[in-house]
């Protein structure tokens, strides 16, 4: 598992669906939350939200307890407006993420809300 001083930051939007795939798939749970802003939203479609961070680490925890991984998927370019990035994702199974990053003051990026399908 990386510590913080080894992981990389998002430096554009599009990095963090990798990034939080590689995290998961190397067991960097830690690193996973460190994507999303501490009052970050995560909406998986189970009828409520997962807000902040130690719900989402909760959350990212059932998920490697499950054994169940992300899988990558073809993802629609960013569409950025100034400090907001809107984020999407194909995957295999047809299923499309939406998400919403944030650049932080140090140029880097970070979710805010992360919704699982945009399908109900």
């Amino acid at each position: 598992m990386a510590d913080e001083t080894e992981r990389k930051p998002a430096r554009d939007p599009q990095d963090l669906e990798r990034l939080l795939i590689d995290r998961q798939w190397s067991g960097d749970i830690d690193g996973m939350v460190a994507l999303f802003e501490p009052d970050a939203v995560v909406d998986t479609g189970a009828g409520e939200l997962t807000r902040g961070h130690a719900a989402i680490r909760a959350l990212f925890e059932t998920f490697a307890a499950s054994g169940r991984k992300f899988q990558r998927g073809e993802q629609r370019p960013a569409a950025i407006n100034g400090d907001l990035a809107l984020t999407s994702t194909r995957l295999a199974d047809g299923s499309i993420t939406s998400e919403v990053a944030r650049r932080q003051a140090d140029g880097t990026w970070l979710w805010v809300i992360d919704r699982y399908s945009v399908a109900w």
